[in-house]
């Protein structure tokens, strides 16, 4: 066991100092070049050895049957395309900034944001991996609102620190999930604190239709808005034709109803954002992995 742990530990390291390398040589070039560069490693090399392209391509074989292979592989390399530009900006986090701020915010739920702010009412942003989900937390920061995040940490504990350095490169409090983490990211709430939050992983014990198909849910963010009174929020960042840009839509606010009704209330809000950009949602997610029967 001990071998075997040493080995992962080992392995961990050796990819952590590959793609700190990519990152920093890719940084050299211009930003809009770089995005490009790692969204087209991603599509051709990263997701085929990686089994992302496979992955995205069976799940969009279980969504969209009707869908020939030659259209699920091409729908499956944009997949990893926007999935690699996403990861590349989340590691040029000021230029990302900028660029997530370049077009003004736009929807319903813009006022209901303010409105919060000033009365110091609990806000959850909830996010999904869509488009760059980390691009409505930017845009909106660069308004002036503060706004944390609860994050699942990654398994390499090297690249962990990157990816938390970038998380943290807002100012924002940002939460590890876990007992203690949840419950500081509650007392962030209850002190009229907004974060993100997002709900669209395989996790939790309830199987909830997604995309006509049951998928293990959690229903955590709805529990913890009721409990705390917060205003749920869904918001997108939605990648623009030049490759770079957004769209932030900052919806109207879930009501407040049961746990279960305000995450499939949730998951239609996402739906509909695929029906318009479906090579924009994360397919590589093992987001049915229990079978997902109708």
């Amino acid at each position: 066991m001990a071998k075997t742990t040493s080995s992962s530990k080992a392995a961990d390291w050796v990819t952590d100092r590959m793609l700190r390398a990519m990152i920093a040589a890719l940084r050299r070039r211009p930003y809009a070049e770089r995005i490009a560069r790692f969204g087209r490693i991603t599509a051709k090399a990263i997701g085929p050895l990686s089994g992302y392209t496979k992955r995205a391509e069976n799940n969009l074989a279980r969504i969209y049957p009707e869908m020939s292979a030659t259209e699920r592989r091409a729908l499956a390399d944009a997949v990893c395309d926007n999935f690699g530009r996403s990861f590349m900006e989340f590691q040029s986090f000021r230029e990302f900034t900028d660029h997530a701020a370049a077009l003004p915010p736009v929807g319903p739920g813009l006022p209901v944001l303010a409105e919060a702010a000033a009365a110091k009412r609990p806000v959850i942003l909830a996010g999904a991996h869509f488009g760059n989900p980390e691009a409505p937390r930017h845009a909106l920061s660069a308004l002036g609102y503060e706004i944390g995040s609860l994050y699942r940490p990654m398994t390499n504990p090297y690249f962990n620190e990157l990816y938390v350095g970038a998380l943290e490169s807002l100012g924002a409090p940002c939460f590890a999930q876990g007992r203690q983490g949840t419950m500081a990211f509650v007392k962030h709430l209850k002190r009229g604190g907004m974060a993100t939050l997002y709900f669209d992983v395989s996790a939790g014990h309830e199987r909830l239709p997604f995309l006509g198909h049951k998928a293990k849910t959690a229903i955590s963010l709805a529990e913890i808005a009721l409990r705390v009174d917060a205003i749920v929020i869904p918001v997108f960042g939605i990648r623009q034709d030049d490759g770079v840009s957004f769209q932030i839509e900052v919806e109207a606010p879930i009501p407040h109803t049961t746990p279960v009704e305000m995450i499939l209330a949730l998951n239609a809000r996402l739906e509909a954002q695929i029906a318009r950009h479906p090579s924009q949602w994360f397919w590589v997610h093992r987001r049915w992995k229990d079978g997902g029967q109708p």
